[in-house]
Parts: C-alpha cells; structure tokens; sequence
C-alpha cells in the first residue's frame, strides 16, 4: 500500500500556506489532524524552498521545528524532517525524527551525509541542481526522467561510500525542483526509470506550479483544486510501484489512492 507522508510547514513563506502553521500549537494541531486522515509520515519542515526563496539560519529553523518534532513523537507518531542542514537533520533525529528528507540530495550541506550515516534514520534522496533562488537556471534537459534518475543515481553512490546502507535510502525525483513545466510530466511519465533504481520512490506533487499551469486555462486554480489534481498525480504514481506520496492534503489523496489500489488490484 502506498503511503502518504502528510506536510507540515513551521515556516512564515511556504508557497501553499505561508505562516498559516508558524504558531507550534496550531502546527501540532494540524499534525494530528493529518494524522487522523491517514498520513502514515508527518514531513516536518521549518525552511521554504518554494522557488525564489532565501536561506535560513539553522538555529532559526531549529528553534521552529524541534517542538512540533517532539511533540509528535510523543504521540507515537513517524516523523520526516524536511531539511537542508546537516545540523538540523542531527537534533531532529536526537529528538526523535526517523527521517530525513533533503531536497537536495545532500548538495546543500556537505556534512549531511556524515551526519546521516552517523544516525540510524532512513535518508530521503531529492533530485536537485541548485539553491531554490536559481533553480531554474539549470532547467535543461534531453531526456528528463533517464536524467534524474542518472543523476540519482550518482547521489545513491555517494551515499552509500559515506556509510549510509543501501536499504535506508529513499529518492525522490524531485518534482518542481530544477525542471519547469511540461518536463515534470516528463519525469511523471518516466516514473519507471526511476523505481527501476531499486529504492523506495517518494513522490511529491503536492499544489506545484506545473499543476496549476495545467489547470490555468480552466478559470481560477484554487487551492481544493490543487488538491484534487495532487490527489490524480499521487494515484496514477501509484501505477508505477511509488512507495509514498508527500502532500498538503491527506484525505483527498488516501481517498485516491484506495481507488486506485483498487483498480490494481
């Protein structure tokens, strides 16, 4: 069964919710309440990298996670931490994170990887080909998904020579991150370039620009709308044996993906 890793954001600049769950309590409560809908993963992040976004100090970003972070896992509850910073991926850790997610792949901060192999958490491996104020600048591509997965595969190897094993590793092709328009359906359609790596695939869709590119010349893109399309992506992944999807709203896509786990049978 395909899991659903439901989006936490402890940051004033998300490009979906911006400051909505700044405040740790209403973070918390919206945690749960994901949690409740049937996130299996709450991915917990405490810095933007929406396009066009600036750095933030670790201890910035430490200081907004790391309550919610524990507070969750005191409710038993699986948690991600969505970060840049080797620094931060340690305390989420020592606090209780079973995950770590780096868009980057471990390109932001050079000690990631030590840092990782160091703990005992599973490493989420995103493509990535720069810092979100230029991202798509390197925008080039031939055959897009065949190129993420080489590149991925190249992270992978860098991974494991730093000591992280094989089976605690995640990837994530990066959807949004580096590839402008049509060349994330490009990547959608070559899912199977990607899981053909032999790690657990994440996929993350969740309310992107691509989608409401998609959808713009039908009127006004809204948010339930950008849910719904989420919920489309995130189920037609599952066809290509995606192990869990990140986003915004869980109940739409676990309603999704039980149909089409249906439809598989």
């Amino acid at each position: 069964m395909t899991g659903i890793w439901g989006i936490v954001n402890v940051t004033p600049d998300s490009f979906s919710d911006g400051g909505r769950y700044i405040d740790p309590e209403r973070a918390i409560a919206h945690g749960l309440a994901l949690r409740d809908a049937g996130a299996s993963v709450l991915d917990v992040g405490g810095e933007s990298t929406r396009p066009g976004a600036e750095r933030v100090d670790a201890a910035v970003e430490q200081q907004r996670v790391l309550p919610v972070i524990q507070e969750f896992v005191a409710h038993g509850i699986p948690v991600s931490i969505d970060t840049l910073n080797a620094s931060t991926a340690a305390a989420a850790v020592r606090a209780g994170a079973r995950i770590v997610n780096d868009v980057s792949g471990g390109l932001a901060d050079p000690e990631m990887f030590s840092a990782v192999a160091e703990s005992s958490a599973d490493f989420a491996i995103g493509h990535w080909r720069g810092p979100s104020d230029d991202m798509y600048a390197k925008a080039e591509y031939h055959r897009a998904s065949r190129e993420v997965a080489g590149e991925l595969r190249e992270r992978v190897g860098d991974a494991a020579a730093a000591g992280i094993a094989p089976a605690r590793l995640i990837v994530d092709p990066g959807i949004g991150f580096a590839k402008a328009g049509v060349q994330n359906w490009e990547v959608l359609r070559g899912l199977d370039d990607i899981t053909a790596l032999g790690h657990r695939v994440l996929i993350g869709t969740s309310r992107k620009r691509f989608l409401v590119e998609t959808l713009d010349g039908a009127g006004e893109v809204d948010e339930s709308r950008r849910d719904l399309a989420t919920a489309v992506t995130s189920a037609l992944a599952v066809r290509h044996g995606v192990w869990a999807v990140r986003v915004h709203d869980v109940a739409t896509t676990r309603d999704a993906l039980a149909v089409a786990h249906a439809w598989e049978g």
